[in-house]
């Protein structure tokens, strides 16, 4: 669930469970990016097998909706997207999430779902200018008709919004009722929530992820 008092503060930056979570998570990523990738072998073991089944998994499931040449040059994007997501919603299975102090799962949290949404944001129009030049990619917000560039312009600015609410909304309220079954039902029903969650985790990154490369495909307009 959301943490809303400051654990500790830097300066004027006061600093939450779901920062320290997250933090966390990155930290845990990156090791294990680094020994699945340092020694690459042609009969790989078994950090090495999961890391390319996950990676072969990514780029088939981006590729249906990018095409395999922008998903080839757009995938470390996404994937960070994917697996960060996608580990940060099954940190809230594991035991004392949510009451620990320092321990909050950070996509139940606005703060980071907003924050993914924001890097998304500048990413997809980022990408569109320079895939597509300044003047074209200004351009296409006027089509089909130029009339109806505001509509286009507050599509622009809910599309973050959405991502971020979604993923907060989704999680929040998966974390509300696990702990409310809880409470109520402490022996059984809490164990098929849990394995529940375990698909629902997986869902929630896969629609972040699918809703961001689609509009990443609008920006650069991808065609195969």
């Amino acid at each position: 669930m959301e943490e809303t008092g400051a654990l500790f503060s830097i300066g004027p930056l006061e600093i939450t469970g779901s920062v320290v979570t997250t933090w966390a998570i990155i930290a845990v990523l990156t090791v294990i990016s680094i020994l699945a990738t340092r020694k690459m072998k042609d009969v790989p073991g078994p950090l090495q097998t999961v890391a390319e089944l996950a990676v072969g998994k990514l780029m088939g499931y981006f590729s249906g909706i990018l095409g395999e040449k922008a998903t080839r040059k757009y995938f470390p994007l996404l994937a960070t997207f994917f697996i960060f997501i996608i580990v940060s919603n099954y940190s809230g299975i594991l035991p004392g999430a949510g009451h620990l102090k320092g321990f909050s799962v950070p996509t139940a949290s606005l703060s980071v779902t907003a924050a993914l949404a924001i890097v998304g944001f500048f990413s997809i129009h980022t990408l569109g200018i320079r895939e597509r030049g300044f003047k074209e990619y200004m351009l296409s917000f006027l089509k089909p008709v130029a009339l109806l560039l505001p509509l286009t312009l507050i599509e622009q600015v809910v599309r973050p919004f959405s991502l971020a609410l979604r993923l907060y909304g989704n999680m929040f309220g998966e974390e509300m009722v696990t702990e409310n079954l809880y409470e109520i039902f402490p022996i059984l029903v809490p164990l098929v929530m849990q394995v529940l969650s375990l698909l629902f985790c997986l869902i929630q990154a896969l629609v972040f992820t699918m809703l961001l490369s689609i509009y990443i495909s609008e920006a650069i307009e991808t065609e195969e």
